[in-house]
């Protein structure tokens, strides 16, 4: 169950958070794949203690014109496949016509394919078909990421689906929860604002942290 209020000192004490509260779930065998970029240093610590392989599924919020910060979908990365997810409730709020959507939507898909050669380096994906899959990012908002995630996801047909993230909105958390075999959240307050109000310091996660975490190296400071 969520627990209120939370604070975690940054992404890898809130993973740390995380991987206590998976231990002991049954989730031997399972592959962990980590949201860019918050969600990777979040996952790492998860993954070394369940001793499951690391991966990463890039995924790119469609920020809303004129206020990026808020999305109206998101794309995911599978192979050459690209998965598309809309925010209907913000896209009919805003009121945001098919060219505008598709305009970021191309922007983001360059980054997203830039991303994916950043942090790959040449390794192949980790194989799911079969497998448990824990889902890990830094925090649950609008949802739009992790639900293209699952989309991506589906498509190579993983056993079963767990989504894991340190703090939620309490909205989106029980919706999410609906889609998927196991949703583990810690913190979902009633009052939630945003992401980085459970965290001290969520400052941006550069590319280099989120390589360092695939590779077991040294993550973001404590």
């Amino acid at each position: 169950m969520p627990r209120w209020g939370m604070r975690f000192a940054d992404r890898a004490a809130a993973g740390r958070a995380l991987a206590v509260e998976l231990s002991g779930r049954g989730l031997d065998g399972a592959v962990v794949l980590g949201l860019p970029r918050g969600g990777v240093v979040v996952a790492a610590p998860v993954a070394a203690a369940l001793g499951a392989p690391l991966d990463v599924l890039v995924v790119r919020k469609l920020g809303l014109p004129g206020r990026p910060e808020l999305a109206m979908g998101a794309i995911a990365a599978v192979g050459d496949a690209v998965e598309t997810i809309r925010n209907p409730e913000v896209l009919e709020a805003a009121r945001v016509d098919e060219a505008a959507f598709a305009a970021v939507r191309a922007r983001e898909l360059v980054e997203l394919r830039r991303r994916v050669e950043a942090y790959r380096t040449g390794r192949p994906p980790v194989p799911v078909r079969g497998r448990t899959v824990v889902l890990v990012d830094d925090g649950l908002a609008t949802g739009s990421t992790v639900r293209a995630a699952l989309a991506a996801l589906r498509s190579q047909q993983p056993a079963r689906v767990v989504v894991a993230v340190p703090v939620g909105s309490p909205h989106v958390v029980a919706e999410l929860a609906a889609e998927v075999d196991a949703l583990v959240c810690l913190a979902a307050p009633a009052g939630f604002r945003a992401v980085g109000q459970v965290y001290a310091d969520f400052s941006p996660t550069e590319d280099d942290a989120v390589r360092a975490a695939l590779t077991g190296g040294p993550q973001q400071p404590t």
